[in-house]
């Protein structure tokens, strides 16, 4: 009857959130260094981050998602999230949302 209940208890209070990035890139090699130099170390020291991956999609479109333990650093990296001040990259949008599932 019981069983199960807990770890979907568990669960439900550890619920990972993400921050998705759609970004538009104009210079792949400048966005490219700015994200090994200042992005990658940046996030990798964030409080609570699980995962992050950075994914150029076809023509100009990027997309990325940082994975967080919880809600609150997600919407504190989301508040963080910029684009180089070159140019390279523009940040068409920035979202936080709950992570449903993982494999």
């Amino acid at each position: 009857m019981g069983y199960g209940q807990p770890n979907v208890e568990r669960r439900r209070r550890h619920v990972m959130h993400a921050v998705v990035v759609r970004s538009t890139i104009q210079d792949l090699e400048e966005g490219r260094t700015f994200l090994r130099e200042e992005v990658v170390p940046r996030v990798s020291q964030a409080p609570g981050i699980v995962a992050a991956y950075w994914v150029k999609l076809e023509g100009n479109e990027g997309t990325s998602m940082l994975v967080f333990e919880s809600e609150e650093g997600a919407r504190a990296m989301a508040e963080q999230v910029k684009p180089p001040p070159s140019g390279a990259v523009s940040l068409d949008s920035v979202q936080v949302g709950e992570v449903v599932e993982h494999a």
